[in-house]
């Protein structure tokens, strides 16, 4: 298995696969705040030929295994959130100008993800953050998730931060594999409206890097 930085060309040709893995991280969060997982797949792919999004080529890393994804890794510094936050919005409109989504889809998902925010506390300057990490299932069990996480921590290390933090469902097993990698429960967070759809608590984990 290689773990390589995302272009733009490997970017198009594993679309569906990067999309189905962000999707897997949290389905029951992102299916409240997307409405469908089509939503999500249309929103991920619009973002990955573009810089500076959540969601954009430039803040992933593949993991690779003779010509297949076996993993995904978005991963960048914490001030860069609320940037790349910005940057998913203006792809958004730019795909409703192009009829790529509907206004009524971007109106119900920005209520929806008004609502889902305060799961999230806000992520430190100091902070190397990863929004989204995952394997294939069919890789599960290899230590592909393992070297995803020690590759994160080395990023954060040669970029001078301070500590690693990730956000994850509290009824998620990947709580149990995290804590194996040293992170640990730092706050956890519920908001109402979520809740009231199934939306379980949310766990901000981390780890000092030295």
């Amino acid at each position: 298995m290689k773990i390589i930085p995302a272009t733009q060309q490997l970017a198009e040709v594993h679309q569906q696969g990067i999309a189905d893995l962000v999707h897997q991280t949290g389905p029951v969060p992102y299916d409240y705040q997307f409405g469908s997982k089509g939503l999500l797949d249309r929103i991920v792919k619009g973002s990955l030929p573009v810089e500076k999004t959540l969601f954009g080529f430039d803040g992933l890393t593949l993991a690779m295994e003779e010509g297949a994804l076996v993993g995904i890794l978005y991963s960048f510094q914490g001030p860069e959130f609320q940037e790349r936050k910005a940057g998913l919005t203006q792809v958004m409109t730019d795909m409703v100008s192009n009829k790529e989504l509907s206004i009524d889809e971007v109106t119900g998902l920005a209520e929806r993800a008004g609502h889902a925010q305060w799961l999230n506390p806000v992520v430190r300057n100091s902070i190397y953050y990863i929004h989204a990490v995952a394997v294939t299932p069919e890789s599960r069990g290899r230590k592909f998730g393992v070297e995803l996480i020690q590759h994160a921590m080395n990023m954060g290390r040669e970029q001078g931060c301070k500590g690693l933090e990730l956000d994850v469902m509290s009824d998620n097993p990947a709580v149990n594999f995290y804590q194996s990698q040293g992170l640990e429960i730092l706050a956890q967070t519920t908001a109402p409206k979520p809740r009231a759809y199934g939306v379980p608590a949310e766990n901000r984990m981390g780890v000092k890097l030295k």
